[in-house]
C-alpha cells in the first residue's frame, strides 16, 4: 500500500515549467494540492495528510471503500536536492517514518515515454533517469512504484539540455491532457486492493 508519495523535480524559478519538472507541474493539478501544508523537512518539501481526506478530494468528496490496509496518513514530497540526489530526500523520510521501497510512489518525467503517455511500472529498469537511479542507490533495491509521465526524445540528442528546456505551448495543452488522466490512475493506486492488477491496463496509456 503506497504509503509516500515523491513527485521528483528541480527546485528554483528557472525549472518550473521544465519536462524534468513535470512530476511537480502535476502535482500542482491535483484537487487536493492546495489543502497539503507543505513543510521544509528532510531535504525536501514535506506535508503529512489523512489517507481518507485525500481520497475524499479525488472523488469529489465522495469517500470510495478503501483497501483493508489503507494507512492512516500518507505523505508527500517534493526532494530539494536536485534530480540526482533525490534519493537522499526520499531515503531520509522512509527511515523516519519506517516506510519500505516497495510501500513509495515515484512520479516523474520519462524521455522513453513520447508526450502524451503515462505508464505505472513496478521495479524494473531506470531508463536512465538520475532521480530514480539515486533512489534505487539510497535503498539498494529498484523495488519501488513508477508513475511515469512521457516528455520523449530529443531530435539532437542532447537529453539533459531538452529535459531543462520548457515545454512548448501545444505541449502544454497535450500535458494538462495527459493529467486528467493521471489523475484518474492516482484516485486507482489509492484506492486498490491489489495494485499489480492496475498494471495490466496501465503499463502504457497513450491520450489522444
Amino acid at each position: 500500500m503506497i504509503q509516500l508519495v515523491a513527485f521528483l523535480g528541480n527546485y528554483g524559478k528557472e525549472y518550473e515549467n521544465t519536462r524534468h519538472n513535470t512530476a511537480w507541474l502535476f502535482e500542482k493539478s491535483l484537487p487536493f494540492s492546495s489543502s497539503l501544508s507543505y513543510q521544509n523537512k528532510f531535504k525536501a518539501e514535506f506535508a503529512a495528510a489523512d489517507y481518507e481526506d485525500i481520497v475524499r478530494k479525488l472523488n469529489g468528496g465522495e469517500l470510495k471503500a478503501l483497501p483493508e490496509n489503507a494507512p492512516k496518513k500518507i505523505y508527500f514530497m517534493k526532494p530539494l536536492t536536485y534530480m540526482n540526489l533525490s534519493g537522499d530526500a526520499v531515503g531520509e523520510a522512509a527511515r523516519f517514518y519506517k516506510i519500505p521501497a516497495s510501500d513509495i510512489l515515484v512520479v516523474h518525467d520519462e524521455i522513453e515515454l513520447p508526450p502524451g503517455t503515462l505508464s505505472l511500472k513496478w521495479s524494473g529498469g531506470l531508463g536512465g533517469h538520475n532521480g530514480l537511479r539515486s533512489i534505487k542507490s539510497v535503498f539498494g533495491t529498484p523495488d519501488f512504484w513508477r508513475l511515469r509521465l512521457g516528455v520523449g526524445k530529443p531530435s539532437d540528442g542532447n537529453v539533459a539540455e531538452y529535459v531543462l528546456g520548457n515545454f512548448s505551448q501545444d505541449e502544454q495543452i497535450t500535458l494538462s491532457q495527459v493529467f486528467v488522466k493521471c489523475t484518474e490512475l492516482f484516485n486507482k493506486i489509492l484506492t486498490a486492493k491489489d495494485m499489480e492488477n492496475l498494471l495490466k491496463s496501465w503499463s502504457k496509456v497513450k491520450i489522444g
